[in-house]
């Protein structure tokens, strides 16, 4: 006979489905697990959430003009104070540099925050805290831990001492005020608060990694500034501050610029004033010496003809001055101490532009010197860059000394023709001329500086930030973090996944069959029964009386026998299994007793002549069996024995243990038994030995009609089941079957889930999905 597996493909369930079921299957028995775990998820996600200060989000919106280089070209005027270049990505930075977070740092002081104790968080007290706490030197205050203090009667008092209110204190932490908190917005003024202190530094770094600053879109030049802090209205005033100190800081650039311009003009203004009263002097004196001397006509056309050139030559030793000026300055690193050289005169905006940018990186490299060291990847970067950038202006400034040494030449020459005509004059006259010459050419010069003087002057009222702010900061009603139900089902999730983890760690990791799909994965061979395991160790669990589940399930086998070809005709039915302890010969003994209690005469025969147990299992001492009757010391009959279970069963025994148990099966003896018994009974069942150690149950599987395969949950290797198949082909054993035998319960309940399909029935709890037919003509 040949059994034949069709699967209906009608009625089959998707792959995905299927799959999916056997995952809950083998989750289910596991839910007190996934319950306990779901619970200490919400616990501890509530946990965090109280112990996790809730961050609120203030928004502010700043409008910025942008600037060009091509812009500050456009004005080819000697005396330009040129304005600092600005785009949105420069101005983004510079919102978020350290100079400015460090001011706003020190204005609100955040390095001493003021806040209040639960058992599970601080929370921080801006807005009801009855002070504000100001350090001396903010730049050397070092971290504390969090200082409990008391505000009554206008005193602080902490560590045993009272500190008054507005006057500078010793303290263990440094020299500190105390002051009237204007932000408070309760009446509470009394009550016990905490302070900690924390380096400028850090809170710095904390303000950076809060603070964004983005492009409202592509086409505008506003830019939307973001915070994120705990209490919503300091959130407010930093961002505020923020944007002030932003604004603050351009204006004050730009007045810088104008006072360094006119500084130089100033010192100019004096040298003039001096040489052009000494020249009025000479003059005066050489008219009382000499007399009145007037100038003809001659002298005058001499002086308006060397007026021009001598104006222009002025311009230029003035020009000359500023380069003088800039390359020191460049030289001698001066800009590190915040010094801008004037570019006042020089026609260059190239020139002006580098010796910004060149100050601006220095600006930033020493800000940030005293925050990270000199290690910093970012100062490291801002050297370099100074360092290219000093050798171009060094070049730009000897180029354009030369063009104007060679301007100043020509003019000299010109000059010098004009003065031939100087020598046809009278002593007298010609000495005069030359005197009102140079007192032309200071007064010219001394005018020209009075005028960008006042021109500097006015430049001081309308410089401006170049920005505007649109929005001022608002913050939002609720928090932004931490995202309450993002927590809570980020930690059920967690949850879950780490319950799967272990649940497919104890299961799906282990070497042995644990899951009735581990055998339809190894084997193609139809699981047609699933035995559960006896809490009481029983060897006989059928009776008359038996309505347990475990008798159930082999009600159920002795059904599922009909589709393995089992009749009264073929009666002949093989339990084997892999290796020793799978439980064979208990599922024999009471397959056998179900059978004989529906009425028909069963023989049970033990030809386990290695290891024999069924006299233990039916409580019978052994006397003559099986092996007597093949060595034809006996007839069959005399060594058939009542099972004492049920009238219908009679046993065959193995008898005494013979030295050649394989060849002595492989007697005729061995057939003419089994035809004898086919005779007399109407099925037969053989305990055979398992197929692994010993060859004994392929030489009896030629006389049989079915096989039972036993295997038992965590027990049987996987290595044996996956052998099954190409076993079956090599020794033919007839229409073999899987028996998935001592399913235990699984998980953490005593209910009857189970490592199988959980029925306990037959293979996949119907036959319409997997059905077997039998050709009976084979």
């Amino acid at each position: 006979m040949k059994l034949i597996r069709k699967t209906s493909e009608a009625q089959a369930p998707p792959a995905a489905t299927e799959q999916g079921g056997n995952m809950v299957f083998k989750l289910l028995p596991y839910w007190p697990l996934f319950a306990i775990l779901f619970v200490v998820a919400i616990a501890g996600s509530w946990l965090y959430l109280q112990m996790t200060a809730p961050l609120y989000e203030a928004t502010a919106r700043i409008m910025i003009n942008e600037k060009k280089g091509a812009e500050e070209a456009k004005t080819d005027a000697p005396m330009q104070i040129t304005t600092p270049k600005k785009t949105i990505d420069n101005e983004r930075e510079m919102i978020m540099s350290n100079p400015i977070l460090y001011k706003v740092v020190e204005n609100l002081s955040l390095y001493a925050p003021v806040f209040t104790k639960s058992s599970l968080s601080k929370k921080i007290a801006y807005t009801n805290s009855p002070v504000q706490i100001v350090a001396k030197d903010p730049k050397s205050v070092k971290s504390t831990e969090p200082v409990e203090f008391t505000f009554a009667q206008s005193a602080v008092t902490f560590g045993g001492k009272y500190y008054p209110l507005n006057s500078w204190v010793k303290t263990p932490y440094g020299t500190l005020m105390f002051m009237m908190n204007t932000h408070n917005k309760t009446l509470q003024r009394t009550g016990t608060f905490f302070f900690s202190l924390i380096p400028e530094k850090k809170v710095a770094a904390t303000l950076s990694s809060r603070l964004k600053v983005v492009e409202a879109n592509k086409l505008s030049t506003i830019l939307n500034v973001t915070l994120t802090d705990e209490d919503p209205d300091r959130a407010e005033a930093i961002l505020d501050d923020v944007l002030k100190v932003y604004t603050n800081m351009a204006v004050e650039e730009q007045n810088r610029l104008a006072s360094n311009t006119m500084d130089f003009i100033t010192q100019r203004l004096t040298g003039v004033q001096s040489e052009l009263l000494a020249i009025e002097s000479n003059l005066q004196n050489y008219r009382a010496v000499e007399g009145a001397v007037d100038v003809g006509t001659q002298g005058k056309l001499y002086l308006e003809n060397v007026s021009n050139n001598d104006q222009k030559v002025g311009e230029i030793n003035m020009q000359l001055s500023v380069l003088d000026q800039v390359e020191k300055s460049v030289r001698s690193n001066n800009l590190a101490n915040g010094v801008v050289p004037s570019t006042v005169g020089v026609n260059d905006p190239g020139l002006s532009q580098m010796v910004k940018n060149i100050y601006e990186l220095q600006l930033n490299a020493e800000s940030l010197k005293k925050t990270t060291g000199e290690n910093n990847p970012m100062y490291v970067s801002y050297i370099d860059q100074i360092d290219k950038i000093k050798p171009q202006i060094v070049q730009n400034l000897q180029n354009q000394r030369a063009s104007l040494e060679a301007s100043r030449r020509n003019l000299s020459s010109t000059t010098s023709n004009y003065s031939s005509a100087l020598q046809s004059m009278p002593e007298k006259e010609r000495k005069v001329v030359d005197i009102s010459r140079q007192q032309q050419i200071k007064s010219n010069i001394y005018t020209f500086l009075l005028q960008k003087k006042e021109e500097t002057a006015l430049s001081y009222i309308s410089n401006g930030s170049g920005s505007k702010i649109v929005n001022n900061a608002e913050a939002s009603e609720f928090p932004v973090s931490p995202k309450r139900k993002m927590i809570y089902l980020a930690a059920l999730f967690g949850a879950g996944i780490l319950g799967l983890g272990f649940v497919t760690a104890k299961e799906g990791l282990r070497r042995n069959v644990m899951f009735q799909s581990d055998i339809e994965n190894l084997t193609r061979l139809p699981v047609i029964a699933e035995i559960t395991t006896d809490k009481a160790n029983r060897a006989i669990v059928m009776g008359g009386q038996e309505r347990t589940l475990i008798a159930e399930q082999f009600r159920a086998l002795r059904t599922t026998l009909r589709y393995l070809g089992v009749s009264t005709t073929h009666k002949r039915v093989m339990v084997t299994s892999a290796i020793s302890g799978e439980g064979k010969s208990f599922v024999a003994s009471n397959l056998a007793i179900s059978l004989a209690m529906t009425g028909k005469k069963v023989a049970l025969l033990d030809f386990d002549l290695n290891n024999p147990t069924l006299h233990r299992k039916f409580n019978i001492k052994q006397t003559v069996g099986i092996t007597e009757y093949l060595q034809g010391t006996i007839s069959a009959a005399q060594a058939i024995v009542p099972s004492g279970q049920n009238d219908n069963l009679s046993l065959l025994l193995t008898g005494a243990l013979p030295m050649d148990p394989s060849e002595l099966i492989l007697s005729d003896k061995t057939e003419e038994l089994l035809n004898y018994l086919d005779e007399h009974f109407d099925y037969i069942v053989l305990d055979v030995p398992p197929v692994g150690p010993v060859s004994d149950a392929y030489t009896l599987a030629q006389f049989c009609d079915a096989t039972l395969y036993v295997v038992r949950h965590a027990y049987t290797p996987k290595a044996f089941v996956q052998r099954i198949d190409e076993n079956i082909k090599l020794n033919n054993l007839p229409n073999p079957a899987i028996i998935f035998n001592a399913v235990a319960p699984r998980g953490f309940g005593t209910n009857s889930y189970g490592y199988g399909y959980g029925s306990g029935t037959v293979y996949g709890g119907s036959y319409d999905q997997k059905r077997i037919s039998i050709d009976n003509g084979k």
